[in-house]
């Protein structure tokens, strides 16, 4: 939840700067003293409110998280805020703004921003409540333990509709519980199944001996081969304050025994960054006149549609619909049985595609969607997730992160039909080696393989 809880904190910084911006410009445009076109006024101006708001902002960076879910709260917060930021930017007027002009402008900006906030927040508030009672988008959380500690996460997520979390329920051995009642510990992957849970909270004592460690094992075992996040979340919170590496959510320590490079949001924007950048620049300069191309050949050489769809897993084991240039003829075996060397159903032009990767280039659309990324492990059809995750230890374990259109696996020649079981262990295998060890550079190599690499193009059907 730390990752999200910064997405949060950097957000919501931006989205005030661009209300601050908007105010400042607004008032300055009505404002008879104030002329837009005095650039050097305005840059003042600007610098002058945007590094207030900054600093009022950063000051309170541990107030991003509610623990009532209720607007008056946030008003009360966002108010608090305005104070800080009226005395920060007062004590700045001496040192950056003309005295003349400045503490009038000052107050009707202000006053505008703060109504602004107000007005936006409450709208964002009534959506995320709308958007979590309808589950869209959000991530089924449940509790292991019903104490304390599970009591006060369970506010932090339910009064926090941004997190993007739904909370699901308790899992406890105790049987007294009358609301939000899961089930027992005993029967965690029956619990997951039956309510479709995507991270679970493990409130745990780490002072009870072994016990507690063998118990965390377990839940850890179970996740893993369910494609499930875990944290776990000490009841001793003071005794593990400043003393290892880990998350926090709000002032509460978390530990994700799962941890992987992407859980950093700067990771993971950094790598977002370059899918947008890499798909835009391949969109504009060369699916622009290649697609209509290939488009009007598939249609030449087969009767069907240019695309063909299909539903794949993708991050968090959410569906998506995976596109791709139509490389067979059209029937009614493409969702259930895999294609093979020599399959009949593949058309002539379908095998050229195949062969040169050319069938996959519209992926790039669902790249730009965010449901995929240029480098990752490649999206399987749902039959083989349902098949091989019950077969294969850490098989879920790929959907921590979004599937890509080439990946480490398939640049190293596991690609093709899974004849054997061996087959998908090795491309798993190859999966969780990228997963765990990402970095930038490592796609950049993926992909100038992929191009030119001797084994990527191996296997193709």
């Amino acid at each position: 939840m730390k990752s999200r809880e910064t997405e949060l904190l950097y957000t919501y910084l931006a989205f005030d700067l661009f209300l601050l911006n908007l105010s400042l410009g607004f008032v300055a445009w009505i404002d008879l003293d104030i002329s837009l076109r005095d650039i050097r006024l305005m840059s003042t101006y600007i610098l002058h409110g945007n590094l207030a708001w900054v600093i009022s902002y950063l000051a309170f960076t541990k107030r991003n998280l509610f623990l009532r879910d209720s607007f008056a709260n946030r008003i009360w917060r966002i108010s608090k805020r305005q104070v800080v930021f009226i005395i920060v930017a007062a004590s700045f007027n001496l040192l950056f703004v003309p005295l003349h002009l400045s503490q009038l402008f000052f107050w009707k900006y202000a006053l505008l921003f703060y109504f602004l906030k107000i007005i936006a927040y409450w709208l964002i508030y009534r959506y995320l409540k709308f958007k979590r009672g309808k589950r869209f988008n959000t991530l089924h959380a449940a509790i292991i333990g019903h104490n304390d500690t599970g009591l006060l996460l369970q506010q932090i997520i339910t009064s926090n509709p941004g997190l993007g979390y739904s909370f699901s329920g308790f899992i406890s051995s105790k049987e007294n519980i009358k609301e939000d009642f899961l089930g027992h510990p005993d029967d965690l992957e029956e619990l997951i199944d039956k309510h479709d849970i995507n991270i679970i909270y493990y409130t745990i004592s780490f002072f009870n001996g072994g016990n507690a460690e063998k118990k965390g094992k377990e839940v850890l075992k179970i996740c893993n081969r369910k494609g499930v996040r875990l944290n776990f979340i000490p009841t001793n919170q003071l005794w593990f304050r400043n003393r290892f590496n880990t998350e926090s959510i709000g002032n509460m320590v978390v530990i994700n025994p799962q941890e992987i490079p992407l859980d950093s949001v700067g990771l993971r924007v950094q790598k977002r960054i370059f899918d947008l950048v890499f798909s835009l620049t391949l969109c504009i300069f060369l699916f622009s006149w290649l697609f209509p191309i290939i488009a009007l050949l598939i249609k030449l050489d087969s009767k069907g549609p240019v695309f063909f769809v299909q539903e794949r897993t993708g991050i968090n084991n959410k569906t998506f619909r995976c596109l791709k240039f139509r490389s067979m003829k059209v029937n009614n075996e493409a969702n259930d049985k895999q294609a093979t060397a020599n399959d009949d159903r593949i058309t002539k032009l379908g095998r050229l595609m195949r062969r040169t990767n050319i069938d996959e280039l519209p992926q790039f659309l669902n790249v730009l969607s965010g449901q995929m990324s240029v480098v990752g492990p490649r999206p399987h059809m749902l039959k083989h997730t349902e098949e091989y995750s019950s077969l294969i230890d850490n098989y879920l374990v790929r959907h921590y992160v979004k599937p890509g259109i080439t990946g480490w696996a398939q640049v190293k020649g596991l690609r093709g039909e899974t004849k054997k079981l061996s087959a998908m262990e090795n491309r798993v295998k190859a999966d969780m080696e990228y997963i765990e060890n990402w970095r930038f550079a490592w796609d950049m190599k993926i992909i100038w393989q992929t191009v030119f690499g001797r084994h990527a193009y191996k296997n193709a059907a």
